[in-house]
């Protein structure tokens, strides 16, 4: 499955303002890491980190498994608002 499509997925069931979501993949100069990065509206930034960062951190747990059974990256996940 698509990374990207899988966050975008998981984001969106979590916020408010969908249409404020948005997840791109960065290029990183580590061969074996995918760098992604969401963005969401500054009203929903707490909703999708959660508690001491408990959500991000399932939403990481969950992105990374799917890596590891497609092709066995590294996932980072960076979370930021508009």
């Amino acid at each position: 499955m698509n990374l990207v499509v899988l966050t975008e997925t998981i984001i969106k069931m979590i916020v408010e303002d969908t249409e404020a979501v948005s997840v791109r993949e960065y290029e990183t100069t580590e061969e074996n890491l995918i760098h992604l990065e969401v963005m969401v509206s500054q009203n929903d930034l707490g909703r999708v980190i959660g508690k001491d960062g408990k959500t991000i951190r399932s939403i990481r747990t969950v992105v990374q498994a799917s890596s590891t059974l497609n092709d066995g990256r590294r996932v980072k996940i960076d979370v930021d608002s508009y």
